[in-house]
């Protein structure tokens, strides 16, 4: 193995025989984004049983053994900043983060720096993951940028291997609390319909038909009833891009304060500018998930935010 470089050999199945290399590749590395595998196809860093370099992401993908080669994460424009983290959880593997509203958990287009990857490297003097790309880091999954709460950060390929892994078998528990517009009746249940980019707006996600999408479910209890608004816990059995604030909208009780998805009546949006809340009424509360190392079961919860208590007291009948 070259120093910096981590080896992975990817079996593509038989019944992936046919399909776009990156979308077999894809299914045979849940550790890695369909993005991230077609990135790597092209820079030559994939080869096939041959020994051969494959350069093409659409190629056709045949049975058998292929050679991942993932680069050790470089700078790039990610720069170590000092930048206060609430940690919850820490040892040579992992951490676990209570993230603030309004932080970006990588940097991207608008957002280079200030977010939690930056952060992340200097508190970990840049110990991190490098499955997740030269831009991501340590990420295993992400939350919006104006979602406060929970996350795991992996400081190694193997926790995060092992960890991605429980997000694909979607044994990983992440608990949602949401405020939003109306009351759900009946007071529980499940959405399970599948998202993917609005044909409209690329910035937002959509319900697509069967097949055309990838699944996600959600399922939702009402917590409290509150004025013409509700607290209702999101337990998610996948995680998708936006999955708690499409699929809440889905069913007629969009997120106060959603700049993307809601609907906002009259009298919550005064509500919302007179306590200042600039954001989707949303908190990763809950974290749990078996160490990918020690194997210890863990749990986390996180107190819901001072601004959400805030809005929740001036909703409470």
């Amino acid at each position: 193995m070259d120093r910096g470089v981590s080896i992975i050999t990817a079996t593509v199945a038989a019944e992936a025989s046919g399909w776009r290399l990156d979308r077999a590749l894809a299914a045979a590395l849940p550790t890695l984004s369909r993005e991230r595998v077609k990135a790597l196809i092209s820079s030559g860093e994939v080869r096939n049983e041959a020994g051969a370099q494959v350069r093409d992401p659409s190629s056709k993908a045949k049975p058998g053994d292929y050679e991942v080669r993932i680069p050790a994460p470089a700078p790039a424009h990610n720069e170590p900043q000092d930048i206060a983290l609430e940690i919850v959880f820490e040892d040579e593997h992992l951490l676990v983060v209570d993230k603030p509203a309004g932080m970006v958990v990588h940097p991207a287009a608008g957002n280079l720096d200030g977010t939690l990857v930056n952060a992340l490297l200097h508190h970990c003097a840049g110990r991190l993951s490098g499955i997740g790309g030269v831009a991501r880091p340590g990420i295993v999954h992400r939350i919006d940028k104006d979602t406060s709460g929970l996350l795991v950060v992996a400081k190694t390929d193997v926790a995060h291997e092992g960890l991605a892994a429980q997000f694909a078998r979607h044994s990983i528990e992440r608990r949602y609390l949401a405020i939003v517009a109306g009351v759900p009746n009946p007071a529980s249940g499940s959405v399970d319909a599948p998202l993917a980019r609005s044909s409209a707006n690329r910035q937002k996600m959509a319900i697509v038909a069967e097949g055309r999408g990838k699944r996600a479910v959600t399922h939702f209890r009402l917590l409290q009833p509150l004025r013409e608004a509700a607290m209702v816990e999101c337990r998610l059995e996948t995680g998708r891009t936006h999955q708690v604030r499409v699929h809440m909208t889905s069913i007629g009780h969009p997120l106060l304060g959603d700049p993307a998805y809601g609907r906002t009546k009259i009298a919550h949006r005064e509500l919302l500018n007179q306590l200042d809340f600039k954001r989707q009424a949303l908190h990763a509360a809950a974290l749990g998930f078996t160490h990918p190392v020690t194997r210890e079961s863990l749990s986390f919860e996180s107190a819901l935010p001072s601004d959400m208590q805030e809005l929740f007291r001036a909703l409470t009948v």
